[in-house]
């Protein structure tokens, strides 16, 4: 039988509407929630939580405590994959979503070091991490909720559903901050202003959890179920069976990630800090350049579907090698605006490109019975391997050997991601039921 015949034969079923809302929306308030803390630890927290330390220091270890959650994620995925391969997609969604976003808000009522000293940073760094638990099980989840609800020709474009979440999270909170800055005053975000956009997710967290709350399971693990496909023991039969299936995942993903955090959360911090860019200014030239990150992720999904991924992901995989040897040159001299708009519109044509298709990517990798641990531990290995240090290791590579020495940690990812895909089979066709 087919996908779709298969399908055809479940009694439960989502519509369309409420598969693309469950899956975006997760996914837009995790980057919602991350946008935050990264915009914040990139301008806000070396004052408010490491006053006592030297401005690059302060920068680079609040950088660090944006890396804790990366380093959670993997945790995550164990934990909320094993419920959702043995539970299902839908109630594996919902609780994720709720640790996520009770940990974000905790973080808008932290006090500072002038308040508790280094107690501050510390309870900082606790409710990170378990904003990354929570994250942890988030994306593949939402993943599958699109994926496994698709047509066969097109999981690439469902897949795109949960991935416009991203900039969508990216442009609200970037928003928010841009409005803020304009209304308060410097003062007034280091003392309140900062802790706002955490405060506010607890609308989008609602929002979230009303819509998968309406979300039946999905069509193939229903599938699963019925013909006792599943398994009780999924991380055991994962790496028993699909090791190589992480290894390959976790280095195409690799530099994607490491890009993306270089072009947002450490281009933000370099170019106000190195660069005589504004806050503001840098956060409204990042709003231009997201919705042009959504327009791609939509386009080369619905091209991945068409020709292949591997195609698609190979040939920006090789693309990202040499942005990352150039870009640098790109952010010479001081408030460079052409500079930094080349920067950001090649760079995010490339991620977008990047970004798209592997929704649909990495969950081909698994079967159902594994798909969610493997997809979810894939997906947070590379955020570690890619994004958790990125931002740090970039600062770093600067002050020790210059401005031009920004890409290096990127390209060696993204030279890593070039031979997983050579060493990888196109996935398009894959049975999916399997």
């Amino acid at each position: 039988m087919t996908e779709t015949e298969l399908k055809t034969n479940v009694v439960a079923k989502s519509s369309v509407k409420t598969v693309i809302l469950a899956s975006m929306i997760g996914t837009a308030v995790e980057f919602f929630d991350f946008y935050a803390y990264g915009t914040a630890a990139a301008a806000y927290f070396p004052k408010v939580f490491f006053p006592q330390m030297t401005p690059l220091l302060a920068t680079v270890l609040s950088l660090l405590t944006f890396g804790v959650a990366f380093v959670a994620r993997p945790v995550g995925s164990f934990l909320f994959g094993h419920f959702g391969d043995s539970l299902g997609r839908k109630k594996t969604l919902v609780l994720s979503m709720l640790v996520m976003g009770v940990s974000t808000i905790a973080i808008g009522f932290l006090p500072g070091y002038q308040s508790v000293g280094v107690w501050g940073a510390l309870l900082l760094c606790g409710c990170r991490f378990v904003q990354g638990i929570g994250l942890g099980g988030e994306w593949s989840g939402a993943v599958l909720v699109a994926t496994e609800n698709a047509p066969a020709d097109k999981r690439a474009l469902y897949g795109a559903f949960p991935e416009v979440g991203a900039p969508l999270g990216f442009f609200l909170c970037n928003g928010l901050f841009f409005v803020l800055e304009k209304t308060l005053d410097q003062s007034q975000m280091l003392t309140f202003g900062w802790r706002i956009p955490f405060l506010v997710s607890a609308v989008l967290v609602v929002i979230g959890l009303y819509v998968r709350r309406h979300l039946e399971e999905t069509p193939l693990f229903q599938l699963a179920q019925e013909n006792d496909k599943t398994t009780k023991t999924p991380l055991k039969e994962l790496f028993e069976k699909n090791w190589r299936e992480i290894v390959k995942g976790t280095f195409i993903m690799g530099g994607t990630y490491a890009m993306f955090y270089t072009l947002t959360t450490w281009s933000l911090a370099y170019a106000t800090t190195a660069l005589g860019f504004s806050h503001s200014e840098m956060l409204l030239l990042l709003m231009g350049a997201i919705v042009e990150f959504a327009v791609l992720i939509m386009t080369t999904s619905v091209l991945a579907d068409k020709i292949g991924r591997k195609k698609v992901l190979l040939t920006a995989t090789v693309a990202l090698v040499g942005f990352s040897l150039v870009f640098p040159y790109f952010l010479s001299g001081q408030h460079n605006l052409v500079g930094m708009l080349l920067f950001l519109g090649v760079g995010f044509v490339i991620m977008g490109t990047l970004y798209g298709p592997v929704g649909a990517v990495l969950p081909e990798l698994f079967p159902t019975k594994v798909r969610y641990s493997g997809a979810g531990i894939t997906y947070n290995l590379a955020a570690v391997v890619g994004a958790a240090v990125a931002p740090s290791i970039s600062t770093w590579l600067i002050a020790r050997f210059g401005p031009h020495a920004a890409g290096l940690y990127m390209f060696v990812l993204a030279v890593a991601s070039v031979i997983a895909w050579l060493t990888t089979k196109e996935t398009k066709d894959v049975d999916y039921t399997r």
